[in-house]
């Protein structure tokens, strides 16, 4: 008896050890470029990174994936909620993962959105805020 139950215990423990990394590595989006606090000249070249998920085109609904949005001098969306679109919101539903950006001198906030492939953000916690100045 004492046998089985140290078998069942080690193959627990060898189980727990095996998916400790995937859940461990949780989901997350970054800037790759610019990084925060850079000063930049117009047009500049914004690069997105994301992990964990897989980057897909608008309308697909696949668990797992999502599509990059760039909010201007705006907050993270909370989850669930659409992300509308406006001159503020930059949608990029066709799965770009960079893209070219224009906006006169001054101190921006900007702040990429991860969402599904209905435009539905994943929340704060698949958003990432950098603060920029435009030359």
């Amino acid at each position: 008896m004492k046998s089985h139950f140290f078998s069942v215990l080690f193959s627990a423990a060898l189980l727990s050890t095996s998916l400790l990394p995937q859940m461990a590595h949780a989901a997350s989006v970054s800037f790759i470029e610019p990084v925060d606090g850079a000063a930049v000249s117009s047009p500049f070249t914004v690069k997105f990174g994301v992990s964990g998920m897989e980057v897909k085109p608008a309308g697909d609904m696949t668990a797992g994936t999502g599509h990059h949005h760039l909010l201007i001098n705006e907050d993270s969306i909370p989850a669930g909620q659409s992300i509308p679109v406006d001159d503020k919101h930059l949608h990029f539903g066709k799965g770009q993962t960079e893209t070219s950006v224009t906006l006169p001198p001054g101190k921006y906030k900007l702040t990429m959105q991860f969402a599904n492939g209905a435009h539905q953000s994943y929340g704060p916690e698949m958003s990432k805020t950098i603060n920029i100045t435009v030359k």
